[in-house]
């Protein structure tokens, strides 16, 4: 009873947190939902990276092919679940070749009722399995324009447009990992993207992210730490994020809620709360066609951390205005900090 009680009165703060909030350039953000354009405003709670359904460990195919009944079957009612405890909003971080499907993403979302964010961008984990034989032949240029021209002209004959561009370095700093976060950075320049970039613990990778975006002259804002829940060193996490750096702790499970807390606490005590994402990484239809689930959040973390001194405002920040604020699609240059 407690934890239904407390759900319900978390969200109605929600809506009273965010509501006094809004100014008129909130007002004019904006991003792209699988449904078109969508004021920032009105995502509401978002999980800034789950994955719908992906391919992962299966070879890889420009658009995800699956069991679409099996599918719908699963993934609805889930959704439906994840809808009713308070999230209106999902980053879907599954890209093309990776099993990225915009057309059942759609459907998905009209179904279930949670706003989908769909990205553009390659997957360059897993030792570069996804990444396509075209990305090593072309230029930075040439990668960059395919992913500018699903914005501006939508992901194939679909008219869905992303909301993010999705990118990852594997261990180490590869020519490859280097080549497509370069052409990210001219997508983001040309479009006004965020870029979620699977680092986990790569310290490596984030320094030379960091250069790039200075040789550039572009904010570190535009750049999400995918999986910065791994990272060893806190100082070094730290200092990211006073640069801009947007930190997602995005591996949740209920068993590491009190993990969860303590590194909440730290962030809160070093004043780069307003730089966190949550998330769980989940997956709700996998090659296995398994359920990964993505509910940990709103039924275990959110109350253990009122227990711990978090307060409403706290937790609206983390889960409304920061995915707003890291999302929000405008060019941003050093000097617009």
């Amino acid at each position: 009873m407690r934890k239904v009680y407390f759900l319900g009165l978390f969200m109605l703060i929600l809506v009273s947190c965010n509501t006094s909030q809004k100014n008129s350039s909130d007002q004019e953000a904006y991003i792209y939902s699988v449904h078109g354009k969508v004021e920032i405003e009105n995502l509401g709670v978002s999980l800034s990276h789950e994955h719908i359904m992906s391919r992962f460990g299966l070879n890889p195919a420009y658009i995800g092919e699956y069991d679409e009944d099996s599918l719908l079957m699963q993934v609805v009612p889930y959704l439906k679940k994840v809808r009713a405890l308070g999230v209106k909003t999902i980053f879907d971080c599954t890209t093309a070749y990776f099993g990225r499907n915009v057309k059942l993403l759609r459907k998905i979302s009209d179904a279930s009722g949670i706003e989908i964010i769909t990205n553009t961008g390659y997957y360059a984990g897993a030792n570069d399995r996804y990444v396509p034989e075209a990305a090593y032949v072309s230029s930075i240029e040439e990668i960059a324009q395919v992913w500018i021209d699903e914005f501006e002209k939508g992901i194939d004959d679909t008219g869905i447009k992303p909301g993010f561009i999705k990118l990852a370095f594997d261990k180490g700093v590869s020519e490859i990992d280097s080549k497509l976060f370069t052409a990210g950075i001219l997508t983001h320049l040309s479009t006004g993207l965020t870029m979620a970039v699977h680092t986990e613990n790569n310290l490596e990778a984030a320094t030379k992210m960091l250069q790039l975006l200075d040789q550039y002259d572009v904010d570190p804002a535009v750049w999400v730490w995918v999986h910065a829940s791994k990272v060893e060193d806190v100082d070094f996490l730290v200092e990211t994020a006073k640069k801009g750096v947007w930190l997602s702790l995005d591996k949740l499970k209920a068993p590491e809620t009190e993990d969860y807390v303590a590194r909440l606490s730290l962030l809160r005590e070093r004043g780069v709360l307003k730089k966190v994402l949550l998330s769980h990484d989940g997956n709700s239809y996998n090659r296995d066609r398994n359920l990964k689930e993505y509910d940990a959040i709103l039924t275990f973390l959110i109350p253990a951390l009122k227990d711990n001194g978090f307060s409403d405002e706290d937790i609206n920040q983390i889960l409304v205005v920061n995915p707003q604020n890291a999302f929000k699609i405008g060019v941003r240059h050093k000097a617009e900090k």
